[in-house]
């Protein structure tokens, strides 16, 4: 990125612009080195302008949340890092006979969550203690306990590449495991999920129960993205690892969470290059006694 592709950024996105960024702190895992530049977008228009540039620029740009489910490698990446959860945080509620909320792609889950069991609304207390954004959470079909978010999206808006804002229904929308396919540079806006009416005190109580469960079950008290693997169809990715012996292994300051060994949680000072290390010990070890290839659910990006 040369100084005039930089100032120009900074044109446009004014104080909500940073250069050489450490990622490290915009990660739930704590690692990662510097990206070229990152935006915290506030509204809609100064996104689409942003994106409008960097597209016309052939420019590569990265959307995070709150920055679960990635893995940014120790020497950075290359181009525009666009956070969205400084903006794009709305909650909107429409009663009736078939309620449902609309939100803005920002809005951390566990906010959401929190919003609906307090107004009486149910379906989304499975995601209770995920710590994303709804934005995040749609673009990787985020699940768990059986249930994945496909099942209580209605509608979602997108920001195109090309600057255009698009609705599609849930009928347009192809959800796989862990996917949904979009055309390439897309960014979700805002979702809208189906819900059911329920007593506030009974959607709480179930909404307390997954967050105990997770809790109990989890490493949620330290620096981790979440899962890191997919799970096998018929299995479970973190049974093989801790089948394999490799509940506790380290490297560096990582380690393969003797809580659940589908976790690699960042002890102090892990560095990406460790995190990448583990996490092929795992895939080697699980094939080699198990015939089983783990495939990543983290995101890699940038430069190892």
């Amino acid at each position: 990125m040369d100084d005039k592709t930089r100032k120009r950024i900074g044109e446009i996105g004014g104080e909500a612009v940073g250069y050489d960024v450490p990622m490290s702190r915009y990660t739930t895992l704590g690692v990662g080195g510097n990206a070229e530049a990152v935006f915290k977008a506030e509204t809609l228009e100064g996104l689409r302008e942003m994106v409008g540039f960097l597209t016309g620029e052939g420019i590569d740009y990265l959307v995070v949340g709150r920055g679960s489910n990635l893995l940014v490698g120790d020497y950075g990446l290359d181009g525009v890092v666009i956070m969205l959860n400084q903006g794009l945080t709305s909650i909107e509620v429409q009663a009736g006979e078939e309620p449902w909320v609309k939100a803005g792609a920002g809005v951390a889950l566990n906010t959401l969550v929190n919003f609906c069991a307090e107004s009486g609304l149910s379906g989304l207390e499975f995601l209770a203690g995920i710590p994303g954004s709804l934005g995040g959470a749609v673009a990787m079909n985020a699940g768990a306990w059986g249930k994945e978010i496909k099942d209580v999206i209605t509608e979602i808006t997108i920001l195109t590449g090309e600057g255009s804002v698009v609705s599609k229904g849930r009928g347009e929308l192809a959800f796989r495991y862990r996917e949904l396919d979009l055309p390439q540079g897309s960014i979700i806006l805002d979702g809208s999920l189906g819900l059911r009416r329920d007593r506030p005190a009974s959607a709480k109580k179930r909404m307390i129960s997954y967050r105990n469960d997770r809790k109990n079950s989890q490493p949620i008290d330290v620096k981790s993205a979440g899962s890191v693997f997919r799970n096998p169809e018929g299995d479970y990715a973190g049974r093989l690892i801790e089948a394999a012996g490799l509940k506790g292994r380290r490297v560096g300051g990582a380690m393969i969470s003797p809580k659940h060994a589908n976790f690699i949680v960042n002890t102090g000072g892990a560095s990406a290059s460790d995190i990448e290390a583990l996490m092929g010990l795992a895939v080697d070890t699980v094939r080699e006694l198990f015939g089983v290839t783990l495939i990543p659910e983290i995101r890699r990006v940038g430069r190892p």
